[in-house]
């Protein structure tokens, strides 16, 4: 089967095993991002078994500019829209069809060179999942290859166990009164490495908002909004599924996305529909993660489109990197969308997430992780700008759930009630209030809502 995209013929040639890509550390920016683009395209046709992990040959090109703030258009004058995927990448909807490919990058031990102006090999498909190819993309004007060095856990005290600093404890509790810090036994049962993992993984930073688009109007969205929320408690109805553990492994996007699909599921059917959906198979099988190494939800929401998640039941969770595994016979739930809150990467604002939250259900929300967020205990957290310096700890970003909002009636203070995947023994019964409005801890900047599809 051929198929065609902006007059060019597309064929595949190259076989796909469900599987993990890898670590991908590159290091890009938006700016990097705009500008034309010339793909190289294999030969197309196969279905999403294709892998694309060796190089397409470039059997044919198509070109591609991408404008601010979102549009993209090809070189017969075809719109369509873009958006950058954090530092790691970026995907491109135009012509019915969408491509999606991550940043190029090589690795020398701790050194990481990312070339922001080409593409490792990469994916397309059309809307509907079908006819699928390879492409590798290069910038034709170039952008210098930007080098950093990543931390590697060889040091043996990376390797001993956790160890908690009263004194440092003691010190965010007598700096603030908004919140209460507390020493967690179950967190020296970690190595300080399992501990930056369970915080995010070594890929995972989250830059700040990068620009909003002109089309939000955060008054006229407010106005339309209840005072206070919670998924929890709708007129006495719970839509949120329980709090999960993601211990030691660096899966936390993919437990946000799993209870984001969990929770707008019971909300589609009014809880007749109760799944507990697999993390384990986001860790083991997409090829858009790095497994244990971190991810994004975004690119989860890509995932379950195009290849759609099973029941826990069908791939219980390990909290390791383990073969993909998925058995023939268990059904798999799809999501019709999948998008950046605000419309595309850095648009997002307090409002929209607001109004998405209200009109559709939780969503998957990111947030840079300081050292004394490890010991939230209760209360509405924000970062003292105090630091462990007894600890290894690198500021890393972390995925939760957000599924409320609300306000502090004695001080005023707004706030956002946010799910965590660290068990029901951390923070209030497993969950954080954390300042709202302000863009803390970068929780303002990166929010993804996901469109399930309910079993019939």
């Amino acid at each position: 089967i051929d198929m065609k995209l902006g007059g060019v013929l597309l064929c595949v040639f190259l076989i796909w095993v469900e599987g993990s890509w890898g670590d991908t550390p590159a290091n890009c920016t938006y700016e990097d991002l705009l500008g034309t683009w010339v793909f190289q395209v294999s030969k197309g046709g196969h279905d999403k078994t294709i892998n694309c992990s060796a190089e397409a040959t470039g059997e044919s090109t198509v070109t591609v500019t991408l404008k601010k703030l979102s549009v993209a258009t090809d070189e017969l004058g075809h719109t369509g829209f873009f958006t950058l995927i954090h530092n790691q990448g970026f995907e491109v909807v135009l012509r019915g069809y969408k491509w999606f490919g991550f940043f190029k990058y090589t690795e020398e031990a701790s050194k990481v060179t990312s070339y922001c102006d080409q593409t490792l090999p990469g994916w397309i498909h059309d809307v509907l999942g079908n006819n699928w190819a390879c492409f590798v993309g290069k910038k034709v004007k170039s952008v210098p290859a930007r080098t950093y060095y990543k931390r590697l856990f060889r040091n043996k005290r990376f390797q001993r166990p956790y160890k908690h600093i009263l004194d440092y404890i003691d010190a965010i509790n007598s700096v603030q009164s908004s919140w209460r810090a507390h020493a967690y036994p179950q967190h020296q049962t970690y190595t300080p490495q399992e501990v930056q993992y369970r915080a995010g993984g070594p890929a995972f930073q989250i830059p700040r908002r990068i620009h909003r688009s002109p089309v939000i109007s955060d008054t006229n969205m407010g106005l339309t909004l209840p005072e206070q929320w919670d998924w929890r408690d709708v007129n006495g109805v719970n839509f949120v599924s329980p709090v999960r553990n993601q211990a030691s492994c660096g899966s936390c996007y993919s437990f946000a996305s799993m209870g984001m699909l969990e929770a707008r599921i019971r909300i589609l059917t009014n809880n007749s529909d109760t799944p507990t959906l697999s993390p384990q198979q986001v860790v083991s099988c997409s090829q858009y993660s790095q497994g244990c190494d971190g991810g994004f939800p975004f690119l989860i929401g890509k995932y379950t489109q195009d290849f759609g998640v099973v029941d826990e039941s069908c791939f219980p969770y390990v909290a390791r990197d383990i073969p993909c595994d998925v058995p023939l016979n268990c059904s798999r739930i799809y999501v019709a969308e999948y998008n950046y809150v605000g419309g595309f990467y850095g648009a997002c604002s307090e409002a929209a997430m607001m109004l998405e939250l209200v009109k559709k259900g939780p969503i998957a929300v990111s947030l840079q992780v300081y050292p004394d967020f490890e010991h939230y205990k209760e209360g509405i957290y924000h970062h003292t700008g105090l630091s462990d310096s007894f600890t290894p700890f690198e500021c890393v970003g972390h995925s939760v759930l957000l599924v409320g909002y609300g306000r502090c009636h004695m001080t005023g203070q707004k706030y956002w009630i946010v799910k965590n995947s660290w068990s029901t023994d951390w923070g209030e019964d497993g969950y954080f209030r954390i300042r709202r409005g302000n863009d803390e801890c970068a929780i303002e900047s990166v929010a993804v809502a996901c469109d399930p599809i309910p079993k019939l």
